[in-house]
């Protein structure tokens, strides 16, 4: 049942977003009299489930039978239907290659303005009627867990993570997200009360984006909450409440910690310092095969966190959402250096539709699902307007070029480019199709 909802999540976001992008071309095409002869929402290859043409209108309305996109189909443009008939002809008024640059360019930049317009409206309006929550990094005073990745980087558990190349990190989620965009030289921690500069090694970058876990989390102190009377520990003097602070006679600063060296014990029993009303008692635990101790122990945020919320008022939420709208832009340009750089091996992290689908919950979840779908219009603007043939950014550096010079590409370099733009697509798909299998057998 939840991968019916991930895909129907998949399906419902993807049909807005693609809706309004050629919502976007088809408004302003039709604002400059430029005839649009289709327009649908998913691809009809073959076959449609539906279309319509309204009487005295040139376009055809329709719903295609593959739900992976949509398109607008105007008169007289070089796009991925690779119709060049029409081309063969004279140049007619209503035609796109008959309109001036500027309005071309318009009409072109069309889709991205309007996933833009689409994120800033859905990101305000997401704010206006959640509001935000968050922990503060500083609120954090217990400072991180670290897993073994981020332990061998140099971090320890209980480190403050203060800013990662002198920029500050206000969410506390936003930590190792931080660290991989910017690609961090250093980072400023707090250990015991001193500031120190941990350097990273860049060679761990690559695995830091490979890591299918959190190498930094709350650092919630291993505090019990519970010895259930079925645990082989139930009798050893543990009690609600304990702290755990030293395993075997190493420091536990957090509760993360502990399970880590727990599953490095050898045996069946360790030794801790547990932390009752202002003593420290030692006490034998005994390790059951997977070595755990089969204990509770409190992982409730709110126990040890500030948790911050803001609500917004209507104009409060358009201006957030018009700032969190060109921050993901910006946080998405650096994700996408990432990937074009081989040393980071962030393009194996490219996915295609599979792992689109897969950040999408099991079940359904109205401010998740409007917040994943303001990132995807962001990311589909961002992609589009790269300059690459095939793509809006393709067409509109042919257009740029020739509003600066004068001269206008010809319809055969612009078929041949559209031609190369198409096998780069294509090689992009294979590889984000060919990543996605590797994960599912891995």
């Amino acid at each position: 049942m939840d991968i019916v909802v991930k895909i129907a999540q998949l399906i419902l976001a993807l049909s807005i977003l693609v809706f309004i992008h050629e919502l976007g071309h088809f408004l302003f095409a039709r604002l400059f009299k430029i005839r649009v002869d289709k327009f649908y929402l998913f691809f009809d290859w073959g076959w449609r489930i539906f279309k319509f043409k309204p009487k005295n209108s040139d376009t055809e309305y329709g719903i295609g039978w593959l739900p992976l996109g949509g398109y607008c189909k105007i008169a007289g443009m070089v796009d991925e239907s690779m119709d060049t008939d029409s081309l063969k002809k004279e140049p007619q008024p209503w035609e796109f290659r008959s309109k001036p640059a500027w309005q071309r360019f318009l009409v072109i930049f069309g889709g991205v303005f309007f996933n833009i317009l689409l994120a800033i409206a859905v990101y305000s309006a997401v704010l206006f009627t959640w509001g935000e929550e968050y922990v503060k990094n500083s609120d954090v005073t217990t400072g991180v867990a670290v897993n073994r990745l981020a332990y061998d980087m140099g971090f320890r558990d209980g480190d403050r993570i203060l800013a990662f190349d002198g920029e500050y990190v206000e969410d506390f989620a936003d930590l190792q997200i931080s660290l991989i965009r910017n690609q961090a030289k250093y980072a400023t921690v707090v250990r015991g009360g001193d500031t120190i500069t941990v350097n990273i090694d860049p060679v761990f970058l690559p695995a830091v984006l490979q890591s299918r876990e959190l190498i930094f989390n709350f650092g919630i102190p291993a505090v019990v909450s519970a010895v259930p009377e079925n645990s082989i520990n139930s009798g050893s003097g543990l009690q609600k409440g304990d702290r755990i602070v030293s395993l075997n006679g190493s420091p536990i600063a957090t509760f993360s910690g502990l399970v880590m060296r727990l599953a490095e014990c050898k045996g069946d029993s360790v030794k801790v310092t547990v932390e009752r009303g202002g003593e420290e008692l030692s006490l034998p635990l005994a390790l059951n095969a997977e070595k755990k101790i089969m204990v509770e122990f409190n992982a409730s945020l709110q126990d040890y966190y500030k948790i911050t919320q803001k609500e917004y008022s209507l104009p409060g939420a358009l201006a957030a959402g018009f700032n969190t709208t060109f921050k993901t832009v910006a946080n998405y340009w650096k994700e996408l250096k990432l990937i074009v750089s081989p040393k980071t091996e962030a393009y194996k992290s490219v996915g295609s539709f599979i792992t689109i689908g897969s950040i999408f919950p099991g079940s359904w979840n109205w401010e998740i699902f409007w917040n994943l779908t303001a990132f995807l219009s962001v990311m589909l603007a961002v992609i589009n307007i790269l300059p690459i043939p095939a793509l809006d950014g393709g067409h509109l550096l042919f257009t740029v070029y020739e509003m600066v010079t004068g001269r206008k590409p010809s319809d055969k370099f612009l078929i041949a480019a559209q031609t190369v733009g198409m096998f780069l697509l294509f090689a992009i798909m294979i590889l984000a199709f060919g990543n996605d299998i590797v994960r599912l057998f891995n």
